[in-house]
């Protein structure tokens, strides 16, 4: 069997695209370089305007390959795009716990998250000028109770072909229980597979790249551990950034995102990609 036949192909997908334009930049920049083969779009965020979206197509068409998302985007700091959306704190989402409590008590309504998530889809197609090659959320809302209702019919009905994120490891059980946050993924994450299915959307088979987003994590030896046993088709999340004055302003991952862009971008990834017989291309 040849080397290529054993190549894994896996997703890499950095979130966030549209956040600031520090993490727009550092994006592109991987895109480029061939360590990134996936990003997904904030149509609410701040740095998402005509300009931003052209700098994106322009890299992802240079890129063997690389798929364009959404990421849906429904909860503090952000605004929703359809003016009746409810619960907000102020005019704002709410933020994610509170919004993961309300679903876990059924105090939610999915129709305002339907409707939402399809303005956000319709809002990907104008700029992109096509649906997204896939939909995920930000801070894996599209995971949580009732959310996922009206995430699901969105999707079904506005991009039918896209495939969904699910927030689920395929690892053995000892090894999911060593992590707290993302054990709440995989039990979120079974619900979201059945919603999913049912609905004829079709998903990543594993995902990977959870951790506590600290300065003393050690992003190499958790990319290998991301990487590890990661089936064909698998996803790992990432969060490669440039910190400028609007990151900081909108979310606490600041330098964290320079030390994945630089790790990335660098020569142990590329040996690591080839020690671990994955491709990106």
């Amino acid at each position: 069997m040849s080397t290529a036949a054993r190549l894994r192909h896996v997703w890499l997908c950095a979130d966030d695209y549209g956040i600031s334009p520090g993490v727009n930049r550092a994006i592109r920049d991987l895109i480029e370089r061939g360590r990134l083969n996936a990003t997904s779009v904030m149509m609410v965020g701040p740095a998402i305007d005509q300009s931003e979206v052209a700098a994106l197509s322009a890299a992802a068409k240079a890129s063997p390959r690389c798929a364009i998302g959404l990421h849906v985007t429904l909860s503090a700091p952000f605004r929703p795009l359809t003016m009746h959306f409810r619960p907000l704190d102020g005019d704002m989402f709410m933020a994610f716990p509170k919004l993961l409590r309300a679903g876990l008590m059924r105090r939610l309504d999915s129709e305002f998250f339907r409707n939402e998530v399809r303005a956000q889809l319709l809002a990907f197609a104008e700029a992109f000028g096509r649906p997204p090659d896939f939909v995920d959320g930000h801070q894996h809302v599209q995971l949580f109770p009732q959310v996922r209702d009206g995430f699901v019919e969105a999707v079904r009905e506005i991009a039918p072909k896209a495939w969904v994120r699910q927030g689920g490891r395929d690892l053995p059980l000892a090894k999911r229980l060593s992590s707290p946050k993302a054990l709440v993924l995989d039990v979120l994450s079974a619900q979201f597979r059945r919603r999913a299915g049912s609905a004829g959307l079709a998903f990543n088979p594993a995902f990977a790249g959870a951790y506590d987003f600290t300065g003393v994590a050690d992003f190499g030896e958790l990319m290998r551990q991301f990487l590890d046993g990661l089936p064909e088709g698998g996803l790992v999340m990432c969060h490669p950034g440039f910190v400028d004055e609007v990151l900081t302003g909108l979310d606490p991952m600041t330098d964290v995102r320079e030390r994945e862009h630089a790790y990335l971008a660098g020569d142990a990834f590329a040996r690591l990609l080839a020690d671990s017989n994955v491709t990106l291309g």
